[in-house]
């Protein structure tokens, strides 16, 4: 008998795409994926999967946007769903109000999120904790915010991991593609002035929380000791006007290449596989496996307090190097040393490209997210014989 499944999530990502396909291919999972509209994640479309939309409603404040999201009751029912997964955010207020519903419906609750917040407060530590007492489940995107959660108290047996991860096939396909054709790669390389010396790239929305100016710094330090350096910076976004004023101020606008956004592998394939190293000097996220799904090695920082889960990805001297926080001198030398030492750039790359392809991979994230559906239904068979609540 197939298990009714219903995700509610915020928005209809891209990159979750090939995760709902993947679960919902699985077998004796029936999947149903409930979704919103959110500004600035553009929606996909369902492809191998259910979908339909959810109510969502933004309630204004000045300094903290809260959400109401009701999952649609064409689904959440009892005779229906056999379990929810619901978006763990403290914004949400009707987050526990669902909960407390399907409680009281014994359908059994999974919620999916990072377990953490880089603008933590005693307030969502508490809406987290409360949250936390009514789920069955806890899906978190790596290990490091799960053992924090199982520290907290929270029953090792109740929390699960699914590692926040990118479908590498478009990827290696489009990699494989310029790698095999070594003219047209040349050609490109010509036509856009990477062909002189290493090239640094970035390749994400450009916020002033990623540190960009940190990377042109970088760059303006390093011509000395590397004439042909050259940086690309894909993205677009409000920090880029300052950006490229930082540039022209540094003298470096030659040698700094603002590509503006840019989507899907065909078009930042050849900018990637032109690339010595990826530098993303802070907050990042999935950009991380995006790079060494092209066997870039990465340059972060080594706070990872403030990035997002995937840096659990990151090795220091494995896959990439990090710096000291929010030093321009320790990232400046970082960088040196990648472009120096040929040797360790070599090593660090090919276990970059592991990392992404073997690690961090679809099928193992989903592995997580039917690993929490199967706990959560034997909870659901445990409270068919469990007294009613009142």
């Amino acid at each position: 008998m197939a298990l009714n499944v219903l995700i509610v999530q915020p928005a209809l990502a891209a990159y979750r795409v090939p995760v709902f396909r993947d679960l919902a291919s699985r077998p004796g999972i029936e999947l149903r994926v409930a979704y919103s509209q959110v500004a600035g994640i553009p929606n996909a479309t369902p492809d191998g999967f259910l979908a339909c939309r959810a109510d969502h409603r933004n309630l204004s404040r000045r300094d903290y946007a809260l959400v109401w999201q009701a999952p649609p009751r064409e689904y959440f029912r009892p005779d229906w769903c056999d379990c929810i997964v619901l978006n763990w955010n403290t914004r949400y207020l009707s987050l526990v109000p669902t909960m407390l519903e399907a409680r009281s419906m014994r359908v059994p609750v999974i919620l999916w999120g990072h377990g953490f917040s880089k603008q933590e407060s005693g307030l969502r530590r508490w809406l987290r904790a409360q949250s936390c007492r009514l789920a069955d489940a806890i899906l978190t995107y790596n290990y490091t915010a799960a053992d924090s959660l199982v520290r907290g108290g929270i029953p090792r047996t109740r929390v699960f991991v699914a590692l926040n991860s990118l479908d590498q096939v478009p990827i290696q396909s489009a990699r494989a593609q310029w790698i095999a054709d070594q003219d047209r790669l040349a050609a490109f390389k010509r036509e856009h002035g990477l062909d002189a010396g290493p090239v640094l790239l970035f390749c994400s929305r450009l916020d002033p929380a990623n540190r960009v100016d940190m990377l042109i710094a970088a760059t303006k330090a390093l011509l000395p000791r590397h004439p042909g350096l050259r940086t690309v910076v894909i993205g677009g976004g409000p920090h880029q006007p300052e950006l490229e004023e930082m540039a022209r101020k540094l003298g470096v606008s030659g040698r700094v290449t603002f590509t503006g956004a840019m989507y899907g592998e065909a078009q930042v394939a050849p900018w990637f596989v032109s690339s010595s190293a990826f530098v993303y000097p802070a907050n990042i996220g999935l950009s991380i496996l995006h790079a060494m799904g092209y066997g870039l090695p990465v340059i972060t920082s080594d706070r990872t307090d403030t990035q997002n889960p995937e840096i659990e990805a990151m090795q220091h001297e494995h896959n990439g190097l990090t710096y000291a926080h929010d030093s321009q001198e320790a990232l400046n030398s970082a960088i040196d040393r990648m472009l120096t030492d040929t040797a360790l750039r070599s090593r660090l790359a090919a276990n970059a490209h592991d990392t992404a392809n073997r690690q961090f991979t679809i099928p193992r994230m989903v592995d997580g997210l039917e690993s929490a559906i199967r706990f959560a239904a034997r909870m659901k068979m445990a409270a068919r014989s469990a007294p009613a609540i009142a």
